[in-house]
C-alpha cells in the first residue's frame, strides 16, 4: 500500500478545517494530527520543514493548505467552484468587516478572557483577528509579503474592549476601501502577492481573505450565541454565497458549544 496522507491542523483555524473537508469530500482518508494536542505530530511536521498549519502531506512530499488551488493539485483534483470576480469579493470583505464590527460590540467585558475549545485564544483574539485578514492582505498588495506572524499578533495592550476592536476594524475597513478606490481605475492591480505559502494570484488571496475572515465571523456569531445574546446584525446567505467556506463553523473535531450553559 502506498503513504497515507495526512493532515496538519489545530483547532479553529479556518483554513485547517476546510483542508479536512476538502480532503474527506474526495473521499480521501487522511490521518489527523492536532498539532497542540499532539508533541510528536508537531515534531513530524516540523521534520518535514513546515512550522505552520494547516499542511496536507504524503510521505515526505507536503504542501501548505492555505490555498484551495495547492490541495488540489497535490491531491490530483479539480479546484472546487469558480472564484467570484475581484469587484465583488472587495464588497464581502467590506460587509463581513461591518458585521463583525457589530459582534465586537456585542460582546460583554467580562467574556473577552475566554479560550476558545482547545487553542490559547481568546474571544478578543478572535474578534481582533479578524481583521488582521484584511490587513495581511493589504501589506501583501501594496507590495510586502503577508507572513504567518501576521496572523499570530494578538490585540496591543491599548485594545482592551470589544468597542475598541471595532474602531480598529473601522480604521482597517476604511484602509481597504482607500486601496480600493486608489487602484480599481488605475488598473494597478499587482498580478501576483507574495505570501508565506507561495506566491498566489490577487483573485485567489482575494478569495481566502473574504472566506477566512467570514468564517471567524461566523465563530463569533456562535460566541455570541453561547452567551444567550441575540446578533443585531448576521451575515446573510446572499453574503456568503460563492465562497468556499467550511460545512462547521468551529471545527468537526473540537465543537465549539452552540448553547450557553
Amino acid at each position: 500500500m502506498g503513504e497515507t496522507y495526512r493532515i496538519y491542523w489545530q483547532p479553529g483555524c479556518s483554513s485547517c478545517l476546510k483542508a479536512k473537508e476538502f480532503l474527506t469530500s474526495h473521499h480521501i482518508a487522511y490521518d489527523s494530527v492536532n498539532v497542540l494536542a499532539d508533541d510528536a505530530g508537531m515534531a513530524a511536521l516540523e521534520a518535514l520543514g513546515a512550522s505552520s498549519v494547516p499542511v496536507v502531506s504524503k510521505g515526505e512530499q507536503f504542501v501548505f493548505a492555505q490555498s484551495l488551488n495547492d490541495i488540489a493539485k497535490f491531491i490530483g483534483v479539480a479546484r472546487p467552484g469558480v472564484i467570484l470576480p475581484v469587484n465583488e469579493l472587495v464588497a464581502r470583505i467590506d460587509r463581513v468587516m461591518a458585521v463583525a464590527q457589530s459582534h465586537v460590540c456585542q460582546l460583554p467585558q467580562e467574556s473577552l478572557e475566554t479560550s476558545l475549545p482547545g487553542r490559547d485564544r481568546t474571544y478578543l483574539d478572535l474578534s481582533y483577528h479578524i481583521f488582521v485578514i484584511p490587513e495581511a492582505f493589504l501589506i501583501s498588495a501594496r507590495g510586502g509579503t503577508l507572513t504567518f506572524d501576521l496572523f499570530e499578533r494578538r490585540p496591543p495592550e491599548e485594545i482592551k474592549s470589544g468597542e475598541d476592536v471595532a474602531r480598529h476594524g473601522d480604521a482597517i475597513r476604511q484602509d481597504f476601501q482607500s486601496w480600493w478606490a486608489t487602484t480599481k481605475d488605475s488598473l494597478k492591480l499587482p498580478a501576483v502577492l507574495s505570501t508565506y505559502y507561495g506566491d498566489q494570484s490577487i483573485s485567489d488571496l482575494m478569495e481566502r481573505t473574504a472566506w477566512h475572515a467570514a468564517q471567524h465571523t461566523r465563530q463569533l456569531a456562535a460566541v455570541l450565541e453561547t452567551l444567550d445574546i441575540k446578533t443585531a446584525d448576521a451575515l446573510s446567505e446572499s453574503d456568503l454565497s460563492g465562497l468556499p467556506l467550511p460545512d462547521h463553523v468551529y471545527d468537526d473535531q473540537v465543537p465549539l458549544a452552540t448553547k450557553a450553559i
